[in-house]
């Protein structure tokens, strides 16, 4: 299996519905939201904006929990809020096997490439609603951790689909690299390791699927935020990936945070969406 395979494939998100409200605030309602993927039903949360609109949005994909303890909405909260204040649409996707989506019986034979293309359809849902009112020609990606690759991923998936992507403390946009810090055991890694071998054996694979290789596919500026301390996704990842990105003719900025670890501070955090913010107000003008 190769990334290349995910390329350009024919999406098919839709049918949008919001359920129940979940927070009101001055300047935004949250509810609770399912979307078409595929042929799958896949959940989230999605916070709009108080106001006539139409507004940007920005879909959200989140890191790695343990899909037998995730919870709908689940590891980008701070992120999702934020945006939400300063005037954006905010979608959070669940990925199919988490919380009320469907499950994909796939999931595991294609390396969980299907989360881009959750992703990726979950922008088509947001262009296809009247549920809320988006603006369809201003919208922009944002991961976290294992939901940066998903990002990398999906921009290279379905270049110009978007305005623009963000991701936070990302995990390398090299498999292999992954596969040295994560690979405990665990039901996932326990099936990589039996059906494609690990990078030394099977290197090919693992370089396949890997985002770093595949850069020059994407067509939007990109935003990097990673803290000098971080000990789960190593600041040498970040470092690879912008470097990778610069090669390959990609916008690309990187943010450091001095002294922030995976997750980042209340005061890191609020600086790096202000920095987010002032991103999205250029790119998707």
């Amino acid at each position: 299996m190769r990334l290349e395979r995910w390329f350009d494939r024919e999406l098919s998100g839709g049918g949008l519905r919001l359920g129940a409200e979940r927070e009101r605030t001055s300047a935004y309602r949250s509810y609770d939201v399912s979307y078409r993927s595929q042929d799958l039903r896949i959940s989230g949360v999605i916070n709009v904006p108080t106001g006539r609109g139409p507004f940007p949005a920005v879909v959200l994909a989140h890191g790695y929990i343990d899909p037998a303890i995730y919870v709908r909405g689940q590891g980008m909260p701070r992120e999702r809020r934020s945006l939400a204040s300063a005037g954006y649409i905010a979608l959070h996707v669940d990925y199919r096997n988490h919380a009320a989506s469907d499950d994909d019986p796939a999931l595991q034979r294609t390396a969980r490439l299907g989360y881009a293309v959750d992703v990726l359809n979950a922008v088509l849902a947001l262009r296809r609603t009247d549920e809320v009112p988006v603006d369809d020609d201003r919208i922009a990606l944002m991961g976290r951790s294992m939901g940066g690759a998903v990002v990398y991923r999906a921009l290279e998936m379905a270049p110009g689909l978007v305005d623009a992507g963000i991701v936070f403390a990302a995990v390398s946009s090299d498999e292999a690299d992954n596969y040295a810090q994560f690979s405990g055991p665990s039901p996932y890694w326990d099936f990589v390791r039996e059906r494609w071998g690990s990078p030394e054996r099977n290197p090919a694979f693992w370089e396949g699927i890997s985002a770093d290789q595949h850069f020059d596919r994407v067509t939007e500026p990109v935003l990097m935020h990673h803290g000098r301390q971080d000990d789960t996704c190593p600041p040498r990842w970040a470092r690879h990936s912008y470097r990778a990105m610069q090669r390959a003719g990609v916008e690309v900025t990187l943010r450091w945070y001095a002294g922030e670890g995976h997750t980042f501070s209340d005061a890191a955090l609020d600086r790096a969406m202000r920095r987010t913010v002032a991103f999205l107000g250029r790119h998707l003008e």
